[in-house]
């Protein structure tokens, strides 16, 4: 299981405000679901001239944000840090998310990967958070009283079923502290945001800082409400600096603070303060047009085996797979990669279809009827078989029948039977 043991905090603007100016971020505008109705948010997406979350020209699928980031690369070098933050919820969004990361990750390695979440449908993704190597997650966390928080959100929904009121908060808060839980033992850097709404939570923010700080949070955002058109809290006044200058030097006490937030754009571009959102908008749009690659076939195939010789491992028991690719020569490994590790059921095999996106196969000893499924719906072909690994790739390459490979059922004389199962005859 792959921790998270440095992350570079220099070079990420929000987190550093020494570099404020010098490195910047982009916001990919990927989850346009989201899975909470907060009282202060209204997720217009149409309006280039305003500057608040929730926000965004266009939505972006997976490959045409990847698209979309070499661009903005070419027109803004000092980007070094590449986020999604809506204009929903990431995790209401949780496969183009994770996918656009996936690929972010394999392109530009050296790129800090950012996620900002309300935290409800986040804890039982972290793992695979953590093994794509996203570093920095912020989790909106407007109060750690239910009493209070109830208040700040029409609803909450949950496998579609819908929350509200007293039973909505107590959820929230509990998936939100299971998500920091997870995230601090992965060693991920997590920043927590708090709304900052006059007579509702104002008074609960220094609470807040320090519950926070005693779960190891590592930065807090006390930020001043933006008040929306349209929204319960539309005609709540934005607090004062006086006023939030107060709060943040009361939380200071418990954790650092951020006080160089822009309240940006779920498809902010540029220096903090410098924002480029206007200027990128035609190429985000242009890029929101761009079909759905066709590429030729999946070059690579995934593949499970103890020692690198034979196809002899269960999905379900795999922690790696080896990847090949082939060559005029025959069959070449070129990585090893690590699976999410084990739990979450439908999730884990859904997260290693993301893992295996390139692959065009995956050969194991065996695996269940819902795993099946769902890599056969993500383009990759199961293949069931034993024996040797080249065997299987020389039958996958060539469009040979695997079925030929599978695995000899066993056979037995009866309980009192201490053959090998291979049969007598």
């Amino acid at each position: 299981m792959k921790t998270i043991s440095s992350p570079d905090l220099t070079r990420h603007p929000c987190f550093n405000a020494k570099v404020k100016g010098k490195f910047g971020r982009v916001h990919l505008p990927v989850a346009p679901k989201c899975n909470i109705k907060c009282n202060y948010c209204n997720r217009k997406y149409d309006c280039v001239n305003e500057s608040r979350p929730g926000v965004t020209s266009t939505i972006l699928s997976p490959e045409q944000a990847l698209a979309y980031m070499e661009k903005v690369l070419q027109a803004e070098p000092r980007i070094t840090v590449a986020g999604i933050a809506g204009p929903g919820d990431p995790f209401a969004n949780a496969n183009e998310t994770l996918t656009t990361m996936q690929l972010l990750r394999r392109k530009y390695p050296d790129l800090i990967l950012c996620l900002s979440s309300n935290g409800l449908g986040l804890a039982p993704h972290v793992d695979e958070v953590a093994e794509i190597g996203v570093s920095h997650v912020t989790v909106t966390m407007n109060g750690i009283d239910p009493n209070i928080t109830k208040n700040i959100y029409s609803f909450v929904r949950e496998d579609k079923i819908l929350y509200r009121g007293l039973q909505a908060a107590e959820l929230l808060l509990a998936r939100q502290i299971k998500s920091i839980e997870r995230l601090k033992s992965r060693g991920v850097t997590v920043k927590v945001n708090f709304i900052t709404v006059p007579g509702v939570n104002d008074h609960h923010a220094i609470d807040t800082a320090k519950a926070m700080s005693e779960m190891g949070v590592d930065l807090f955002n006390c930020m001043a409400l933006l008040p929306s058109a349209d929204t319960v809290f539309a005609e709540i006044g934005e607090p004062d600096k006086e006023t939030m200058n107060a709060l943040r030097n009361g939380c200071e006490q418990y954790l650092p603070q951020m006080r160089h937030c822009k309240r940006c754009r779920a498809d902010a571009v540029g220096l903090l303060g410098k924002d480029k959102s206007g200027e990128m908008a035609g190429c985000l749009n242009a890029c929101a047009s761009m079909p759905k690659p066709t590429a030729g076939p999946r070059p690579y195939v995934a593949v499970a085996s103890m020692e690198g010789m034979l196809v002899n491992q269960h999905l379900g028991e795999a922690s790696s797979f080896l990847i090949y690719t082939q060559e005029k020569e025959g069959f070449k490994l070129i990585e090893k990669r690590q699976a999410v590790p084990p739990g979450g059921g439908i999730s884990r095999w859904q997260a290693i279809t993301r893992l295996l996106h390139d692959c065009r196969a995956i050969m194991v000893a065996d695996m269940g009827e819902s795993p099946r499924q769902i890599f056969e719906k993500a383009g990759i072909t199961p293949v069931t078989m034993s024996g040797f690994i080249e065997a299987g790739l020389e039958a996958v390459y060539n469009g040979k029948d695997t079925s030929i490979l599978k695995r000899r059922a066993k056979k037995s004389c009866g309980e009192a039977c201490q053959g090998t199962g291979t049969g007598c005859g």
